[in-house]
């Protein structure tokens, strides 16, 4: 760390106009000296100020001996339109393959290994579609306390922090078809398949909330009641794969439990041979994957076994592997993770100006709704589930929320 910071250097400046940032390359070519370097500059300034910023270092502030890369941090606009508003603008000063849309959240272990399950083994390869995935289930609970709303940014609320970018990649790498290599373009290329595969979100499958300070509790900040916590729906994709399987999405703050998971839950055995034997609820014994990230990283796999003794009877168990009991390395954090990705130039968990694009029509729906005052987030308490709609949405696409 000490050799890190001895070559850490601090300036004091202008960041919108000219001025500054000819100070700013005068002192990064006195630091790189004769030979010149490759730069990277992350650009974390508010969003209003973001586009004379990314124009003033494109004008004043690139290497002109190696290559430069920009990082920017959500949101990436607030709608459609002003998406790519944005986009048009940096695209004006920046080639595409310098952009690096940053979303913290796309760090974790467990969305890189995503793909590493899905394509490296054969267990899973050949069930990875409609003919045996019932549902799919891509749950974000925090428990968090509601302090200051400084993620929140516009009346999308949550929608614009955490499903436009982190939920909707994460299920455009669970969905995708195989790339033709990792390479980040071929992934990418995928990704933006996927998404525009994707039905418009339809606002009677949409359940927004805005969480209010428990009873008795003090201090907690208001949110607005435009400004959803808590956003849960039911998509489908339109393609050959994964037609007719209802992908379920809950993203919430101040809810009972914080839980990070993914869960792929499986068909009912045809003609299964001991039915009889499995109870009243058949959907409590579906084989599912479970892919937990918070609280304790794990992969656990639900199957039905033989409660051994007298008589036939079937119990769900789960085969686990929690990364704390079988690794000691230390997991980078995700922000390290998505650095060094930047430092190599992979790009695959970045979101690409097709994918923003596309996340936000998936949204357009919604959006307008919100802004229409035709869909109004419920109120629902810090510390419980919840708004109690959302339990009916499950029941109107036949899934047991099966986190619950």
């Amino acid at each position: 760390m000490e050799a890190f910071m001895r070559r850490t250097y601090y300036l004091n400046g202008g960041y919108d106009n000219g001025e500054g940032m000819s100070k700013l390359r005068a002192r990064m070519e006195q630091v790189e000296g004769e030979f010149g370097a490759n730069r990277i500059f992350y650009l974390s300034v508010p969003q209003e100020a973001l586009l004379d910023v990314a124009s003033s270092l494109a004008d004043n502030a690139q290497s002109q001996k190696g290559w430069n890369r920009i990082i920017t941090e959500k949101p990436f606009g607030s709608d459609l339109q002003s998406s790519q508003q944005l986009t048009r603008s940096l695209l004006l000063k920046f080639k595409e393959n310098q952009l690096y849309r940053i979303d913290h959240l796309l760090g974790r272990n467990t969305i890189e290994n995503l793909a590493v399950l899905r394509f490296s083994n054969l267990v899973f390869m050949p069930l990875w579609n409609r003919n045996y995935i019932r549902s799919v289930q891509v749950i974000l609970s925090e428990d968090l306390g509601l302090k200051t709303p400084d993620g929140y940014l516009n009346n999308s609320g949550i929608i614009g922090d955490v499903v436009h970018s982190h939920i909707f990649q994460t299920i455009a790498l669970l969905a995708m078809e195989p790339p033709v290599t990792l390479d980040g373009e071929d992934v990418r290329n995928e990704k933006v398949k996927l998404l525009r595969s994707i039905r418009k979100l339809e606002t009677s499958d949409v359940i927004l909330g805005y969480c209010t300070p428990a009873s008795g509790s003090k201090g907690a900040a208001k949110f607005g009641k435009t400004m959803p916590t808590y956003f849960a729906t039911a998509l489908y994709i339109d393609n050959a794969r994964w037609d007719g399987v209802p992908f379920l999405i809950k993203v919430g703050r101040g809810l009972n439990k914080h839980r990070v998971e993914i869960r792929i839950q499986f068909r009912h055995v045809p003609g299964n041979l001991y039915l009889g034997h499995i109870g009243h609820n058949s959907d409590l014994t579906n084989n599912e994957l479970i892919l937990h990230d918070v609280p304790d990283e794990a992969i656990l796999v639900r199957v039905n076994n033989k409660i051994p003794g007298l008589g036939i009877h079937l119990d769900a168990s789960e085969l686990n592997l929690f990364y704390k009991d079988k690794y000691t390395v230390e997991v980078p954090d995700s922000y390290e993770q998505l650095l060094h990705d930047v430092i190599d130039g992979d790009n695959h968990l970045f979101m690409r100006s097709d994918e923003v694009a596309a996340a936000w029509n998936i949204l357009a729906p919604v959006l307008n709704a919100i802004d229409n005052n035709n869909l109004v987030p419920e109120q629902y308490e810090q510390g419980g589930r919840g708004p109690d709609k959302a339990v009916y949405l499950w029941a109107k696409h036949g899934v047991q929320w099966t986190d619950d």
